[in-house]
């Protein structure tokens, strides 16, 4: 996997509303990021849940090592700009 995108892992699962919405903001940023189904992958959802106090709430993001539990597109990119501005 390419180093820029394993530095943004955007955590989801279908029919979640504020992970579409934070993809479509995504859009118009250029950042470089990989996205994970957590119900496809149980790693994945277990990450989640370690990071989300138990719960499988998503989006959950890591940039870089750093969990962002249900972020605005705000936080995300400050913690990209921080963490791993290469993904920019």
């Amino acid at each position: 996997m390419d180093e820029d995108l394993e530095s943004v892992v955007v955590h989801w699962r279908p029919g979640c509303p504020y992970r579409k919405k934070l993809r479509l903001q995504l859009r118009f940023t250029g950042l470089r990021y990989t996205e994970v189904n957590i119900w496809k992958d149980s790693e994945a959802a277990a990450y989640v849940r370690s990071v989300a106090d138990g719960n499988e709430t998503v989006p959950t993001v890591r940039v870089a090592g750093t969990a962002l539990v249900n972020p605005s597109l705000r936080q995300l990119l400050a913690a990209v700009r921080t963490h791993a501005p290469h993904a920019l």
